[in-house]
């Protein structure tokens, strides 16, 4: 028995119209969640097309052998910053001619694997045993509109096709609950002395990647109660009636961060030779949305976990990215330097009650993040539903003023001058102790 998928029809109406569009074939992804039972499709995206791409179809027939790899995993990328916890890039579509469809299925496989690689690499988590691996892959005929879908396992690089079921239905995110938090950040990521180059982003991912731990291991109050995790999140919550309007259910969950390890876990120190460090701090606004069907406590929380570690990783890499096209690659030397990051916005996307994010620097204007839905999920939003949900956050990054060995050696010439003074001061007290008692024993025997 293959996995089912329910989509949003929406989503039907969408791959329809690619349909009528396509020349010879196009490609794009499917947005969704997993759960145990079945799995949600509420949005499909296709690939951007390059103008390259266009211009060498222009010249001679498109072949499927010919795919993009890398455009399509960059695209991947892209969108899966845009994804608030709980959703995820499920899999991949295309939509091709007869001709071109007998390839369609081995090319969808490679897609696939490929995209689930790239995804990987950049997450600071990683997926427990019992999450669902499968990955679908849809085919469609543009001629017949007939439509094929199929799945692969991602954790086994030999795995074989197994058949799907594609389901269409209408308010498919109308039943959904969503979980917000404020997550308050002042992260010190020391910068060690032996990184070739200051290389900041190696130090603070690996700065992230110790932090992501605590969020990992924090308690988290839903709506000020903590919560059994196999227990149903929806469970002792009545449903209003007479109301008609089905809207998303929204839970307030609060963070609390472990400030001490456990008595029983040994801790040791490390010294190292830093060369400066880089401070995150601010206040990050955090969503998370999950399936209506009766859902474990567990699941809402590790999906707002995930997004509470990706929203400041992404924003963190957007930053790094900003700095390399305006700055360059080979800058070596590095004096104290102040940056904001990329503030978060959440946006409404038509035909779903699931919003979607963005993030932007304090000089972009409206329209630029106009134009980067349009590009990486197909959708036209407008300026005024773009609700910029938090603060200002920012990256400090110290240098220290005096090299680390000038800083070693001032260290060690103290603390050698504290213990001579000590040694001299043990001796002095011990020739003032030895002298008394000469004279109390010469006054005693005199007596």
């Amino acid at each position: 028995m293959g996995r089912t998928y329910l989509v949003e029809e929406s989503v039907g109406q969408y791959l329809t119209e690619l349909s009528t569009k396509v020349k010879p074939y196009v490609t794009g992804l499917l947005i969704g969640q997993c759960s145990p039972q079945r799995d949600y499709v509420i949005r499909a995206v296709r690939t951007p097309p390059k103008e390259q791409q266009q211009e060498e179809e222009s010249v001679s027939p498109p072949r499927l052998a010919s795919l993009d790899e890398e455009w399509i995993t960059t695209h991947a990328s892209q969108v899966s910053r845009m994804l608030p916890g709980g959703l995820l890039v499920l899999g991949v579509f295309m939509i091709a001619t007869p001709e071109l469809a007998k390839d369609g299925q081995n090319a969808l496989r490679k897609l696939i694997f490929s995209v689930e690689k790239s995804l990987s690499k950049r997450r600071l988590w990683k997926p427990t045993e019992e999450e669902v691996s499968d990955r679908a892959a849809l085919q469609i005929c543009s001629a017949t509109k007939k439509v094929v879908c199929r799945t692969y396992d991602v954790q086994d690089p030999k795995s074989s096709a197994k058949p799907a079921d594609w389901k269409y239905q209408s308010a498919l995110t109308a039943s959904w609950v969503a979980l917000g938090c404020t997550v308050n950040v002042n992260i010190h990521i020391p910068l060690l002395a032996t990184s070739p180059n200051h290389d900041l982003e190696k130090n603070t991912k690996n700065g992230l990647n110790r932090w992501s731990k605590q969020i990992e291991d924090s308690v988290f109050l839903i709506n000020g109660q903590v919560k059994d995790e196999d227990t149903e999140l929806l469970e002792g919550q009545k449903k209003l009636r007479g109301n008609t309007q089905p809207s998303i259910q929204f839970s307030d969950v609060k963070v609390l961060t472990q400030l001490s390890q456990a008595a029983s876990a040994r801790s040791t120190a490390t010294v190292q030779v830093c060369s400066g460090s880089i401070n995150l701090r601010g206040a990050v606004k955090c969503r998370a949305y999950i399936h209506g069907s009766k859902p474990k406590v567990k699941e809402a929380i590790q999906a707002l976990k995930r997004d509470i570690i990706n929203t400041l990783s992404d924003r963190c890499e957007i930053l790094f990215e900003d700095l390399i096209l305006n700055e360059g690659p080979q800058k070596k030397n590095f004096g104290r330097e102040y940056h904001v990051l990329p503030q978060r916005l959440f946006v409404p996307v038509a035909g779903s009650s699931v919003m979607l994010s963005d993030y932007k620097f304090g000089d972009e204007a409206a329209a630029e993040i106009q134009e980067r839905f349009v590009e990486m999920l197909d959708q036209p939003v407008q300026a005024e539903d773009m609700h910029i949900a938090e603060d200002i956050s920012t990256v400090d990054i110290c240098p220290v003023t005096e090299s680390p060995s000038d800083t070693q050696q001032a260290q060690l010439t103290k603390a050698t001058l504290l213990l001579k003074l000590q040694q001299n001061m043990g001796l002095v007290v011990a020739a003032a102790v030895a002298v008394l008692a000469s004279i109390l024993s010469f006054s005693y025997f005199s007596d």
